[in-house]
């Protein structure tokens, strides 16, 4: 199954948008599943729901970390090719979707109110826009971790 099919089947049992993008990459790499998902659980929703980055985003930045990452203070050559490969996934999900990559502007709403959460259940932006989210973060990064 492909990672995009993976995140996609993630999301949609209900999953966060960070979940279902990190987890698949995750377990690639030796991470069990459940260790994934909860690692990954509070990014989800623009980082529980404050707005901030989206969570499919920050879902493909912590595989990008768990690829590239460094693990010695020296290595600084890990610590730019982590930086290089995050900032070309930014570039490609910023191609797709518009420069923003906050939450409430991809989304349409602020999740962070009970008003916006209504907004985007009744709206079934959860299901449309999000799952979009989720499908290209997960393309993007299948594509560049190869």
């Amino acid at each position: 199954m492909s990672k995009p099919d993976a995140a996609g089947r993630l999301f949609q049992a209900g999953f966060s948008c960070s979940q279902a993008v990190f987890t698949p990459f995750a377990e690639d790499a030796g991470l069990d599943t459940e260790t994934a998902l909860k690692l990954s659980q509070a990014l989800g929703g623009g980082m529980a729901h404050l707005g901030f980055t989206c969570g499919a985003v920050t879902g493909a930045f912590l595989a990008i970390g768990l690829r590239h990452g460094r693990v010695r203070v020296e290595d600084s050559a890990a610590k730019e090719k982590t930086y290089a490969v995050m900032t070309e996934f930014a570039r490609r999900f910023r191609a797709r979707h518009g420069d923003d990559l906050s939450c409430p502007p991809l989304i349409g709403c602020d999740l962070a109110t009970a008003a916006g959460q209504k907004k985007a259940r009744d709206g079934n932006l959860f299901q449309t826009r999000c799952a979009t989210f989720v499908r290209d973060a997960a393309a993007i990064l299948e594509d560049l971790l190869r």
